[in-house]
């Protein structure tokens, strides 16, 4: 935002140096970008934060001043001259989109003479970069750098039915800019209508067609409140920014819109003639609540530090335009001024307080009493899972959020649903949200391979976006996926283990998974306690190709809601077992369809609570084995808490498991 100096003198008294008052206003929050001199005034470039749309004008740095030193601020108090017919036999006004349009606002002044604007009102424009037009155009940019209020003057003549309709717009219509361009509307963008068409986007930029001009005699003058977001939809849709734009897709103080107008009409009147006819017409215009905020005095010293007497906080406070509501002496009541809508708790004046009496005074090595949020178990559950997962060697990753189409994939089938877009400028090309981490993580391996690191192991816990069908916003698990060189049981080992360090491995339920992203056979879906968990395989060559990916790939993802739901974070110590293990392998020969998973649980559940451990080795088929038929290689693991357990009784464990495999699936063994 720059400001003139000459045009700041005009609401308080300025007798110190400029570097004086830039420097006090940057440690109060707006920073200085630059001063220079154009013309006999001085431009003084201001960093305005979101929070302060206020001072994106000249009242509102004004007051800023005025407050931190002390000065009085006198403001224009605008009573213009009218006569003639009332306002509401010249012109109309209907509110269509109540909901984007909350207050709209039009006075009428006729025969007005459209020439150059005066030589003061030019300086002005021209020391804020602003090249002057005619004074009625000049009038409405004047005063909205004044008050930050933007406003906009139609030719009425040139408005069909002499009639303001702020409506959305209809598929198809188009709207000629005053910069010459025709802009190709949505129905979700507000425009500005007479009885037949747009003439205006509602808080970016009037239309061509009833622009003032020359010719123009009458006018009418807009002053009105729009929705901030809409705004600023319908300018970075259109690629198309202003000055008013950029004040609209801010709060604008709800109070200033009447000021503004009667502001605007004045100063016509002074620079272009003409009659202000009686009245204002004010359509969906309605008071704003702005609600008492409690100042516990005592919790001023506790955030910041250091005391400040109960005066000086009230004298801050009113100074800054808040409304004093009494209350306990301990706990006084405030009402924020219409032009801070940042001002919404007790911390925001707090704040407040501590920029206006100076950052400077609090001691740089006083103590500020903090406590730690405990963490929950959702935190607990990810610290302990980065700590395994680094130790094992994988390595964080944090990747965007949008991919590109070549990237857009999933492995949940549940979101069979397209991706949600967004279509922003800077994002053509990368605009879809994820439905799975592991795409990025691909993108991250690739980018690794093609620079010598072909060993990457990698994890990331973050959100998805699956879209949801009837619903404007889509879910958003939180997963945790890892990718890995390792094949299927390599990475299926490290999942066991992450589970196994939660106490929950005996939950695990494997089941095989037709996933299009994995090799088929080297694929499964996880479940923990009957609940699904997430799926795991090795990645399809195709799928690798695809992302010119060189060496094996397997992964792994998991919804983190079931593990933190799931997991036991209570400690456990395991003594070592102090006696041998008896160890076993066994090949049998079983149906070709029988999956690893059915038989182990067949195996465990038949070998005894002396059986520890079972271990898949490798399948094979060919051979002597029958075509329907396939041998699986697996070793046991036999251990009593105890006592060393005898020759007899891991064999006759291993006949019950032999028995029990031979009854539920035929299987024999291979000799």
């Amino acid at each position: 935002m720059i400001v003139s100096w000459n045009w700041l003198t005009d609401y308080l008294r300025l007798d110190l140096p400029v570097d004086v008052l830039t420097e006090r206003l940057a440690l109060a929050g707006l920073n200085h970008e630059s001063t220079e001199e154009v013309g006999g005034d001085l431009a003084i470039d201001l960093e305005v934060t979101s929070n302060r749309p206020d001072c994106l004008a000249h009242i509102g740095v004004a007051r800023e001043i005025g407050v931190l030193f002390d000065r009085k601020v006198c403001l224009p108090d605008p009573r213009p001259k009218a006569n003639g017919a009332p306002v509401e036999g010249l012109a109309q006004v209907r509110i269509d989109a109540p909901d984007l349009c909350r207050r709209f606002t039009a006075r009428v002044v006729t025969g007005v003479k459209v020439a150059e604007s005066p030589w003061w009102m030019r300086k002005r424009l021209e020391t804020l970069g602003v090249r002057p037009i005619s004074n009625v155009v000049d009038v409405t940019n004047y005063v909205m750098f004044e008050c930050g209020q933007p406003l906009h003057a139609y030719d009425l003549a040139k408005l069909d039915g002499r009639i303001l309709i702020p409506r959305r717009a209809v598929k198809g219509e188009t709207l000629r800019a005053i910069n010459g361009k025709s802009y190709e509307l949505t129905p979700d963008m507000l425009v500005i209508a007479d009885a037949s068409r747009p003439v205006g986007l509602a808080g970016v930029m009037g239309g061509l067609d009833t622009e003032i001009g020359a010719e123009t005699t009458d006018i009418l003058i807009e002053a009105a409140r729009f929705d901030p977001l809409n705004v600023r939809r319908t300018s970075r849709a259109l690629g198309l920014h202003s000055d008013s734009s950029y004040r609209f897709e801010r709060p604008i103080d709800p109070e200033v819109t009447e000021w503004a107008s009667r502001r605007c009409a004045e100063l016509i009147l002074e620079t272009a003639g003409g009659t202000l006819h009686p009245g204002m017409i004010d359509a969906g215009g309605f008071a704003v609540d702005r609600p008492a905020v409690t100042l516990r005095l005592d919790q001023i010293a506790r955030v910041l530090g250091i005391a400040i007497d109960p005066a000086e906080v009230a004298r801050i406070l009113l100074a800054l335009g808040l409304e004093s509501l009494g209350g306990p002496p301990e706990a006084p009541k405030f009402r924020p001024p219409s032009w801070r809508s940042d001002l919404e708790r007790e911390i925001d004046l707090i704040e407040e307080v501590a920029r206006v009496h100076g950052y400077e005074h609090i001691p740089e090595d006083r103590a500020v009493p903090l406590a730690g949020a405990p963490r929950g178990p959702r935190e607990r559950v990810e610290d302990v899972a980065r700590s395994l997962l680094s130790g094992l060697g994988f390595d964080e990753a944090i990747t965007l959020s949008f991919v590109p189409d070549e990237l857009v994939g999933t492995m949940d089938p549940d979101a069979t649903a397209p991706p949600i877009r967004v279509e922003h400028s800077v994002r053509k090309r990368a605009n879809a949200l994820r439905q799975s981490l592991v795409p990025g993580l691909m993108a991250v391996r690739r980018h690794n391979e093609s620079h010598g690191n072909a060993d990457v192991d990698l994890f990331e816990i973050a959100n998805v976006y699956l879209p949801r069908p009837g619903q404007p916003l889509p879910d958003e698990p939180t997963r945790l996926t890892l990718l890995s060189g390792r094949d299927f049981l390599g990475l299926k080992g490290i999942v066991e283990a992450v589970l196994a360090r939660f106490h929950v491995e005996k939950l695990l339920e494997v089941r095989p998974s037709a996933c299009p992203w994995f090799t088929p056979g080297r694929s499964a879906e996880l479940f923990l306690g009957g609940t699904p968990l997430g799926r795991i395989g090795e990645v399809d060559r195709s799928k690798l190709d695809s992302l010119e990916l060189r060496g094996t790939c397997s992964a792994a993802e998991l919804t983190l809601g079931v593990l933190v739901e799931k997991a036991d974070l209570v400690p456990r110590h395991h003594a070592l077992p102090p006696l041998p293990a008896v160890a076993r392998d066994l090949s049998l020969v079983v149906p070709r369809a029988l999956s690893w998973a059915e038989l182990s649980g067949v195996v465990g559940r038949a070998g005894g609570s002396n059986l520890e451990a079972i271990v898949y080795l490798d399948a094979f088929r060919g051979g002597n084995i029958p075509e329907d038929r396939q041998s699986l290689h697996f070793g046991l693991r036999f251990r009593h808490p105890e006592r060393t357990l005898t020759g007899e009784e891991v064999e006759r464990s291993v006949h019950e498991i032999v028995e029990a495999c031979a009854s539920r699936f035929e299987a024999t063994l291979r000799t």
